[in-house]
């Protein structure tokens, strides 16, 4: 691998495929090595030739994860630190240092208080209602309530938790991401696993929204630090994961060359002051013709080398504007380019809409595609080995869990 001396080091937090797709980013841009810093030694930026990976269980907990920011940034004084978060409990931790971080650290965050009412899924339905976009028919319920309730749709329904960092705080064995909740006994149960497990929250209890993977879209944007939108990119999600704790993770996105829902997006993050990236999970209804948000995160998605295989390298956008000091241009994306996490066997077998598998097959035989883990060069045997187990299991995953 080739390296170039920059004035700035990415510091990246978290450990899983949205580090490694950070970290490929600023290597494709500016050659540069980017340093990882995560829970465990494991993941695609683990013994990657473009990143040093420093693991501590305890990384995203502020008592550890500012000291070990500061004494980062204290050897590299002369360079401007980037620090990234990559997963909603590291983001919310350097939201809530950034005032006690070195002056050559950049956190490009909202203040905490707006980060954490956003990843409030009630608070981000709120905000959807002012503007005006479309979201599936929500109740919250709390605990105490009375799972017999009757609700104002159908079942099946979805249940989340609204607070996703404190519900992952509090594991138990059926744990799930998201749940597709049958019928009244299902709800009373699964409910009580998870307030029982010590979740405090509310869940949110959704109407179902009916179609496959295939009616998904994921868009994400990066705000200047004047609160400016200056980047949409919108994917129209072909597969997602399946597994429990993986459920609803993308596998397969195409970048959709589109802005309809870019207007009231835009207007919503600008009336916040929302500063950096910002991500969203959205999902096409048949039965009215509306894309439904379910979602923000507050920063860029596991997902997100969409966005930098599409031709709007990510990366860029940090250092052209806290390094380099430029002036943004509004961009998004001109063609259509594949994004994949599964082997092309899975996606060709899985995706079953006749216009998306000729999509598909013709973006491959374009060669417009990538699978981010698989960068050339960076080849190491221990992380090969890892990365081609994980992806040859998606066979066994798709044929065990996908119904």
């Amino acid at each position: 691998m080739e390296f170039q001396k920059q004035p700035f080091i990415p510091a990246v937090f978290a450990g899983d495929i949205n580090t490694y797709s950070v970290a490929r980013a600023f290597y494709e841009a500016y050659k540069v090595k980017s340093y990882v810093f995560g829970k465990f030694p494991t993941g695609p930026s683990y013994k990657s030739k473009i990143t040093e990976f420093t693991a501590n269980p305890d990384m995203d907990k502020p008592e550890v994860l500012l000291p070990t920011l500061t004494e980062f940034a204290r050897k590299h004084k002369r360079k401007k630190i980037l620090a990234i978060g990559c997963g909603d409990s590291y983001v919310a931790t350097l939201s809530q240092i950034k005032d006690q971080l070195p002056e050559n650290v950049i956190a490009p965050y909202i203040d905490f208080a707006l980060m954490d009412s956003l990843q409030q899924k009630e608070r981000f339905y709120q905000l959807c209602d002012k503007h005006g976009i479309d979201h599936p028919a929500t109740v919250i319920f709390r605990k105490g309530m009375d799972p017999n309730m009757e609700l104002p749709f159908k079942y099946p329904i979805i249940l989340k938790p609204s607070n996703g960092i404190a519900y992952w705080e509090h594991p138990f064995d059926t744990q799930e991401k998201v749940y597709t909740i049958k019928n009244k006994e299902e709800l009373a149960k699964v409910s009580s696993d998870i307030f029982e497990a010590g979740y405090e929250d509310s869940l949110i209890l959704q109407d179902m929204i009916p179609g496959n993977d295939e009616f998904m879209r994921v868009l994400t944007c990066y705000s200047n630090r004047r609160g400016h939108v200056k980047m949409m990119c919108l994917g129209h999600v072909l597969l997602e994961e399946h597994t429990p704790h993986g459920k609803g993770n993308h596998a397969v996105i195409i970048t959709e060359p589109r802005s309809d829902l870019y207007d009231k997006v835009k207007a919503l993050l600008e009336d916040l002051d929302y500063v950096g990236f910002s991500n969203f999970d959205i999902k096409y209804d048949r039965r009215d013709g509306k894309y439904k948000f379910f979602e923000i995160n507050t920063r860029q998605g596991r997902s997100n080398y969409y966005v930098t295989g599409s031709g709007i390298n990510i990366a860029k956008l940090l250092v052209d504007e806290y390094v380099r000091d430029e002036h943004l241009e509004f961009i998004t994306p001109k063609h259509e380019h594949l994004w994949l996490m599964v082997p092309k066997g899975v996606a060709r077998k899985y995706i079953y809409e006749e216009e998306n598998l000729a999509k598909l097959n013709k973006l491959l035989k374009q060669k417009k595609y990538v699978n981010p883990v698989f960068l050339k060069g960076d080849n190491g045997l221990n992380r090969m080995l890892r990365m081609w187990k994980n992806h040859f299991r998606q066979y066994k995953n798709f044929k065990e869990y996908y119904s």
